[in-house]
């Protein structure tokens, strides 16, 4: 027997924002690669490097970037490698490889969480109604990452760019609820 299942998204049949400066779509199915490492030991560096095609951050809470993957920072050892759709499985396969006899831990954690991305001209006043980070553009920019509160969901939020694009990561079981509060939050502007 063939095997029927499909990927299905945790926010299938949501309706996003109306409003153009405030825009929410989801991409349910970028792959995650939970990364942990010693930052100071080059030879964990470079090999992640080689596999990836760049370096894990050091810099808390900045974002590497290798083509379609980026790296962004969790902790001093701890990063989210987010790779394109259905692309996890070879990422994680060349990181094993490279690392083969390192002390690390590499976890798909692709299921785990679901990404919305808000974008448009008043994508960061929607996120500042409900998040206490300094979302001003002196304070988070392009290529920066943090986890915080969003409506008191827990989120990694990455600024992509200065639109202002932002990809909000979030666990799949408070997805749902995130996207509402966004939808709502958003309507101020539509």
């Amino acid at each position: 027997m063939a095997d029927t299942a499909t990927e299905t998204s945790p926010l299938d049949g949501r309706a996003g924002s109306r409003a153009d400066s405030a825009v929410i779509v989801e991409h349910p199915h970028l792959g995650k690669i939970d990364l942990r490492g010693d930052p100071g030991d080059t030879a964990f560096v470079d090999a992640v490097a080689e596999a990836i095609g760049a370096a894990p951050p050091i810099v808390a809470n900045t974002v590497a970037t290798a083509g379609k993957n980026s790296i962004l920072w969790l902790g001093p050892d701890e990063w989210l490698l987010v790779t394109p759709e259905g692309n996890q499985g070879q990422a994680e396969g060349a990181l094993r490889t490279a690392l083969e006899g390192q002390h690390v831990s590499i976890v798909d954690t692709t299921d785990a969480r679901t990404t919305i991305r808000l974008h448009g001209a008043n994508a960061r006043n929607v996120l500042m109604k409900g998040c206490p980070l300094d979302l001003h553009p002196r304070a988070f920019g392009p290529g920066q990452c943090a986890q915080s509160i969003l409506a008191k969901a827990d989120v990694l939020i990455h600024q992509l760019d200065d639109a202002p694009t932002y990809d909000i990561h979030v666990l799949c079981s408070f997805s749902r609820y995130l996207w509402d509060w966004l939808a709502d939050a958003a309507k101020e502007f539509s």
